[in-house]
């Protein structure tokens, strides 16, 4: 018996055909604001019904076929389309601009795209060889080039196609912190043997309710938020639109999530405007807040508030992406709310490390997954710091069309080398330290990791975000403040207000100064902040496109 008959769950068609047959009346998909429910029997014939449109188009297994639009019951449903048959489907960040659309489709060598009506407007211009449908996401109607039949629901594929764990899955195009997009290429095997790793992690169950608010064009939610919940029978429900407050809190209320993924920047934002100013509202609570057994009993109420502001039911808050603040994560941890951290990239499919609700080490990610391994290469002696790598079937298969980058990353036995650094204790659990490309050397030689004095500098009165770089040997701190609260607070200054508020940002940035250059060791203290008016651009995981800012 081989390895695929032994283990059928391996493929993507494997996993949405065994899900109807198990799971045939229950419903998998559902819209917050209207919308049909869609059940997982009736899913897989809406798959059937796509794979045969595809095949009428002369799609074939191996094409490439690009995937644009926010999340939705159809972007689910093309995905399982696309792999079913044995093509490979290219998801593309509803955020690129059309630039990096076009660039994508290009490299891809995309055949054809599913695009939905809000973003047609990225792809009308464009006109490449290999490209030859524009079809609707919204309706499957074709929107440009010849269309051989019109989309039935009761059609079905001609042919009955074989797809194997090796077989490439998914070409998946980041747009990274370092500006360099790349074609991550993944197999079968790599995204279903993650998303079932996963499952062990926090299993999942029919009872279970997904909310979607990351893109599923991003292999974070696409595994852990797409075919996880497929795999086991549950519910996954799409808002309709980005995860605002308008949106995402009545849809909270209306659904009552079991389980979110999110990043950090999400539960960070709701720390900084909603508890952090009960907590230093005034003089008595700062006071009652320092003392330890008070904290935390604060700190549970204000957690069961949270919860209710979450629906009330909430099991497993996925926090991935980026390294959660460590004040923020003190909070959750005294406030006993469900949160759970996970570490990973693309490259790995994504998770490579992590914990469920139970398992909270403070400003660990966990261990690495069953049948995973970590290794922290060449440590240093005092430290035990080094370079993370990975190791199993969840490390990609390389890069698309860049053999020289895949030998780069990839060792000759499997290793892959991630870019962070990170350090593993007595017990597997990994540390992150940050990017091994983000980290600046300083004049003696000391290692410096610009994510550790963002992280204090973040937990400083009306910062929203930053950036330290290195500029001429010293260190620079880009500091994004909250204007909106500044003049909230300063209002009473009324004509005066844009002077004040200017004078006011030059006493921040000298307090700022002060107060992370006391918190650091010496060759981390900063030399110069530097107010930044806008808010920094960022990645689909709302990770800061640090290398725009490199340079200024």
């Amino acid at each position: 018996m081989t390895k695929t008959q032994a283990l059928p769950f391996l493929t993507l068609p494997a996993v949405i055909r065994e899900s109807a047959r198990k799971y045939g009346p229950h419903v998998a998909f559902s819209h917050v604001n209207g919308g049909r429910d869609v059940t997982y029997q009736e899913a897989i014939q809406q798959v059937d019904a796509i794979t045969a449109y595809l095949e009428a188009h002369g799609i074939v297994p191996g094409d490439k076929v690009a995937l644009l639009g926010g999340n939705s019951t159809h972007w689910s449903l093309v995905y399982f389309a696309i792999t079913s048959m044995g093509a490979t489907v290219v998801p593309i960040l509803p955020d690129f601009t059309p630039g990096e659309v076009e660039n994508t489709l290009a490299h891809s060598e995309a055949r054809a795209l599913f695009v939905s009506r809000e973003l047609v407007r990225k792809v009308e211009h464009i006109q490449l060889p290999a490209l030859s449908w524009h079809f609707s996401l919204d309706d499957f109607s074709c929107i440009s080039g010849t269309e051989a039949v019109p989309f039935r629901d009761s059609a079905r594929p001609a042919s009955q196609y074989v797809v194997q764990e090796e077989d490439l899955a998914a070409i998946i195009y980041t747009s990274g912190t370092t500006g360099n997009s790349k074609g991550v290429m993944l197999s079968h095997r790599n995204i279903v043997f993650n998303a079932v790793q996963s499952g062990l992690v926090h299993p999942v169950n029919t009872g279970d309710r997904f909310l979607s608010i990351l893109p599923l064009s991003h292999t974070y939610e696409n595994t852990i938020g797409l075919i996880l919940p497929i795999m086991y029978g549950s519910r996954i429900y799409y808002l309709g639109g980005p995860p605002t407050p308008n949106l995402l809190v009545p849809a909270l209320k209306k659904v009552k999530p079991t389980v979110m993924l999110t990043v950090p920047l999400i539960i960070e934002k709701i720390y900084k405007a909603k508890i952090q100013p009960l907590i230093t509202k005034n003089k008595m609570m700062r006071h009652l807040y320092a003392v330890s057994p008070v904290r935390k009993g604060i700190n549970r109420l204000f957690g069961m508030k949270l919860k209710k502001t979450f629906g009330g039911k909430l099991k497993f808050f996925g926090i991935g992406g980026a390294k959660l603040n460590g004040c923020v994560e003190n909070f959750l941890i005294d406030a006993q709310f469900p949160y759970a951290i996970g570490y990973g990239l693309t490259e790995t499919a994504p998770l490579a490390a992590g914990f469920g609700p139970s398992g909270a080490r403070w400003q660990s990610t966990g261990p690495a997954i069953r049948d995973g391994q970590l290794h922290i290469h060449n440590p240093d002696p005092k430290t035990g710091e080094g370079e993370i790598w990975v190791k199993g079937d969840h490390v990609m298969q390389g890069y698309y069309k860049n053999p020289e980058k895949t030998t780069e990353v990839i060792t000759p036995d499997g290793w892959f080398k991630t870019g962070d650094l990170g350090t593993l204790d007595s017990d597997g659990y990994l540390y992150i330290r940050g990017r091994l490309k983000n980290m600046i050397v300083g004049a003696s030689g000391e290692n410096i990791y610009p994510e550790e004095i963002e992280a204090i500098i973040n937990n400083f009165n009306h910062v929203v975000e930053s950036v330290v770089i290195e500029k001429k040997g010293k260190l620079v701190a880009l500091v994004h403040f909250n204007q909106d609260e500044l003049e909230k607070k300063y209002h009473h200054f009324k004509s005066e207000i844009k002077d004040y508020l200017d004078s006011r940002k030059n006493e921040l940035r000298k307090e700022l100064l002060a107060y992370v250059n006391s918190r650091v060791n010496r060759f981390s203290r900063l030399q110069i902040v530097l107010t930044h008016t806008e808010p920094f651009e960022k990645t689909a995981t709302k990770k800061i496109k640090r290398f725009l800012y490199t340079t200024e």
